[in-house]
């Protein structure tokens, strides 16, 4: 099998590129079955232009990546918060924080090495249910008993 392509044709970054024509991105394929003795010339065509459906997926992905970044950044910031001036804005902020990093991250695994399209959903209707009870188990604690500062203080103090 023999290819040929005009690397010259990619390279268009701010500058026309030399020989810039529609042929050049055409590259003639060369292929023999075995059974037959003469060459099919096959031709395949090179798209310059991007997918518009790959670009909407780019940029929600690029979005939860920042947001992912943006709860572990909050969760930094919470721990000295919830150590100097521990409260109920502090306890719920926790509890919300915790639970989405940890919603996201069983999230990732789960994707990684569960496959087949009926695991894939009973898995993630399961870690919804995780991740509910999770963050009402919280929000229980914190309102009903001295909160998750307040919890991890007598932990330490003892």
């Amino acid at each position: 099998m023999a290819a040929i392509v005009r690397i010259s044709s990619f390279c268009h970054r701010g500058v026309k590129p030399l020989f810039h024509r529609s042929f050049l991105f055409t590259r003639p394929v060369v292929s023999q079955q075995k059974d037959q003795d003469c060459p099919y010339l096959l031709t395949a065509r090179i798209h310059g232009s991007p997918s518009l459906y790959a670009g909407s997926v780019s940029k929600a992905a690029s979005q939860h990546w920042t947001g992912e970044r943006l709860v572990s950044v909050l969760l930094l910031a919470l721990g000295p918060a919830a150590y100097y001036c521990p409260g109920p804005v502090v306890d719920y902020s926790l509890a919300a924080a915790l639970t989405l990093h940890g919603h996201w991250g069983l999230g990732q695994v789960l994707t990684d090495y569960i496959h087949g399209e009926s695991k894939i959903k009973f898995v993630n209707a399961g870690l919804f249910l995780l991740s509910t009870v999770t963050f009402a188990g919280l929000c229980y604690f914190n309102y009903n008993d001295v909160g998750i500062c307040k919890a991890v203080a007598l932990l330490w103090s003892k």
